[in-house]
């Protein structure tokens, strides 16, 4: 009998791959840095900038000067000690050639150099280098100026050297660097914006730096941002759109003398009903909120219910307000400095630090307090919104069963103007918000009904912004929503009980049609966001105009840049451009074709990058306050182009 040999591929140790140094960093960039999109090309800058503001924490650098130039080139520069110039006794090479070439190394693991740091993981800057092109270091410390150049992902052209003199009181590092195009395939083009939004707010989370920011393309662009009041003037900004309950800010700052915690709390309620709340520690925002944040909440409980109480305002047994009812249009940033955080999961989202709990809880405590106790006028205000906040949530609840599904296959319950899709698998359904039946009929009549859900609404929806809970409850269109979604609203969101995961928001485009855009996008932000932060939300983008020759359709243009490329194209032929004013001009096949069809159309996912700078956006647009609109629309006139108005 013949036997079978098998010959397996020969694995041995020769087949096992070490990245050396930097190499793992450009092998698996996501690993460091959570993507090469435009967002992790920003996190370049975020890591080289937390480093300054580390020297910030740490007493040591007051002024952080950052320049974008015309060719993505980035420079940071602080007036701090000044990085270590000295051999490294470990490396054999000067300690600023080891930050930038060696993993895991840094001044914040022994906690000498930094009593308090945002990065802790000391890969900041090394993988900055090994993302770049090239990247300059330089160094002013006594009089001289140290420098070394590091090219091709983090390679040391020569050793760390002096290559001039300074002024003898000048201190501080320079740090210049390019990314890398093979890196960053999308290209390494900084936004103006996302630059603009986080060094504002990192000079709002550390009072008295002065942060200058230039950015050059085209135009230059400079801004200084300065603010020696802290969190005050950040609660002071979040609220500039909205109208204020009380005048005075709720502030504190303090140590805690035993854990040496500092705790920096500002608040200020206003009379709208969505609250904003943010919580930093060691200026990470803390996106997922954690003990700092339980710790605020307690002392809100704790205090205002002894002070209503104490007060006459509710009766000795009556029933305690409620978490909710106290956040009910509460504008609040929540910042701690902890030596040593700890945070579940790697992406820092979540504080963890048991007694930090107790700390603000106790530090806050006693400063709402006092302030209560102080401003009796104010604190009634307070009080009352409070009072207020709780009898419609009360109101509420009796609509909110109406609004429920216990099951999402109960047919029955699901509102009488929307066109279910067959199919009951949610990872692949889809439903359409449409305005008005014209446009709902054309999706109705040209949608998959084995997929493509259809919800016509009529006229425009409430604007959330300006109505309590008690009025959104009750609000049809709002309420034949969520009874579709079936995941919930508010607090109560399951994602597991979402019926599409893709509501996809489909209006005219023209004025009337993006101002129902932004009220839906608003209601879903303040009522259903962990929907919009799980990617479920998108916009469709139904094209603008036909080309068209006789019956033949030559070409479905979607921007007005577009069109002026169809022109060119055929150019010399005979044919004419359709406009679309609103979708109910479209017959069912159009529809489909462009707007519909996986195959072909255009969605824009809905995203929350920065949930601070999307509430102040979003309070401003729908607030009653007419001068921060107006001048949000005139600052940033020159960013859009073609507007349909």
């Amino acid at each position: 009998m013949a036997s079978t040999i098998v010959h397996h591929d020969d694995y041995s140790a020769s087949d096992i791959q070490v990245l050396e140094g930097l190499e793992a960093v450009r092998k698996r960039p996501g690993m460091y840095i959570g993507t090469t999109s435009s967002r992790g090309l920003h996190h370049l800058v975020w890591e080289i900038v937390d480093n300054s503001i580390d020297e910030v924490l740490a007493g040591y650098a007051t002024t952080i000067d950052i320049n974008v130039d015309e060719n993505d080139i980035v420079s940071v520069e602080d007036d701090g000690r000044g990085m270590p110039t000295q051999i490294h006794e470990k490396t054999g090479i000067s300690a600023v050639e080891t930050i930038f070439t060696v993993l895991h190394a840094g001044g914040k693991f022994g906690g000498g150099a930094y009593k308090v740091s945002g990065g802790l993981h000391g890969v900041g800057a090394s993988v900055v280098n090994a993302l770049s092109e090239w990247l300059e270091v330089r160094v002013f410390h006594e009089g001289k100026i140290y420098y070394v150049r590091f090219e091709n992902g983090g390679h040391t052209l020569e050793p760390l050297k002096v290559i001039g003199e300074c002024d003898p009181h000048k201190h501080g590092s320079l740090i210049t660097f390019k990314a890398d195009d093979k890196i960053f395939k999308e290209g390494v083009a900084y936004d103006y914006h996302t630059l603009y939004e986080r060094f504002r707010q990192m000079a709002f989370l550390n009072k008295g730096v002065k942060i200058n920011f230039t950015y050059t393309k085209g135009e230059k662009l400079e801004h200084t941002f300065h603010y020696e009041g802290g969190l005050k003037e950040y609660v002071s900004f979040l609220n500039e759109s909205h109208e204020i309950l009380h005048n005075d800010i709720v502030y504190i700052d303090d140590t805690d003398n035993d854990t040496n915690i500092a705790v920096e709390v500002a608040m200020q309620y206003n009379t709208t009903y969505s609250p904003m709340i943010y919580s930093f520690c060691n200026n990470i925002n803390t996106v997922e909120g954690g003990t700092h944040e339980e710790g605020f909440r307690l002392a809100l409980n704790r205090i205002i219910n002894k002070y209503a109480k104490d007060n006459n305002f509710l009766k000795k047994d009556d029933e305690n307000l409620q978490t909710e009812d106290l956040k009910e249009g509460l504008t609040a940033v929540i910042s701690v400095k902890h030596p040593d955080p700890q945070y579940e999961g790697q992406t820092k989202g979540k504080l963890g630090n048991s007694e930090v709990r107790k700390v603000v809880s106790d530090i806050f405590g006693n400063a709402l307090s006092r302030f209560l106790l102080e401003n009796p006028n104010q604190a009634r205000l307070i009080v009352e919104k409070a009072i207020g906040a709780a009898r419609a949530r009360q109101a509420a609840k009796k609509t909110r069963d109406l609004t429920r599904r216990k099951n999402a296959l109960e047919i029955s319950s699901l509102p009488g103007k929307l066109v279910d899709c067959s199919s009951k698998d949610a990872s692949i359904s889809e439903i359409y918000i449409v305005e008005g039946d014209s446009a709902g009929g054309s999706a109705k009549m040209g949608r998959d009904s084995t997929f493509q859900a259809v919800l016509p609404l009529r006229g425009k929806i409430l604007n959330v912004e300006k109505a309590n809970i008690d009025r959104i409850f009750n609000n049809a269109e709002i309420r034949s929503m969520i009874t579709a979604f079936g995941c919930g609203m508010g607090n109560e969101v399951n994602l597991d009980k979402l019926r599409y995961h893709k509501i996809v928001i489909m209006t005219d485009a023209d004025v009337d049609g993006s101002h129902i855009c932004t009220l839906m996008l608003t209601f879903l932000y303040r009522y259903l966001k962990p929907v919009i932060e799980g990617g479920y939300v998108y916009i469709a983008m139904p094209p603008l105009y036909k080309l068209y020759r006789g019956q033949k359709t030559l070409k479905y243009v979607y921007t007005d840049e577009e069109l002026e490329e169809a022109k060119k194209e055929f150019a010399g032929e005979k044919y004419d451009i359709q406009r679309y004013k609103g979708l109910g001009e479209m017959d069912p096949v159009q529809l489909w074709e462009t707007t519909l069809d996986p195959a072909a159309r255009t969605l824009k996912r809905v995203s929350i990058d920065d949930a601070a700078v999307a509430d102040q956006v979003v309070s401003m647009l729908m607030s009653e306050k007419v001068e921060p609109r107006k001048n949000f629309i005139v600052e940033n006139a020159h960013f859009a182009k073609n507007l349909d108005i």
